[in-house]
């Protein structure tokens, strides 16, 4: 299946908005909340997913047919991320970029 390149783009720039997004609360508001949102295994899930958004964004970009593998990991690991979010609660922001991101991946999986 080949996608478009206007499907691709929305997809590397949901990838690229939720790395900023998830690396940018997980510094900030995380950090300075404390308690449960620096516990480690929602820490570590946080900065994954951040990880994984950006490494599919950039296999997107350099036109790897092995995007499809890096995108069905970040889906997972972005519904994962978008899970705990909104369990550890107050990271809205997070839980939308992760779902969009999700949603556009398991697309270019495909």
């Amino acid at each position: 299946m080949h996608h478009t390149d206007a499907a691709m783009q929305a997809c590397i720039d949901n990838c690229l908005k939720c790395y900023s997004v998830c690396t940018g609360i997980a510094m900030n508001h995380c950090l300075e909340a404390g308690g449960k949102h620096t516990e480690p295994a929602h820490f570590k899930l946080m900065m994954a997913c951040a990880e994984m958004c950006r490494t599919s964004a950039h296999f997107m970009l350099i036109g790897t047919p092995h995007h499809k593998h890096t995108c069905r990991e970040c889906a997972e690991i972005c519904r994962e991320c978008a899970e705990d979010c909104e369990h550890v609660g107050d990271m809205d922001e997070c839980v939308r970029a992760c779902r969009a991101c999700a949603e556009s991946c398991e697309k270019m999986a495909a």
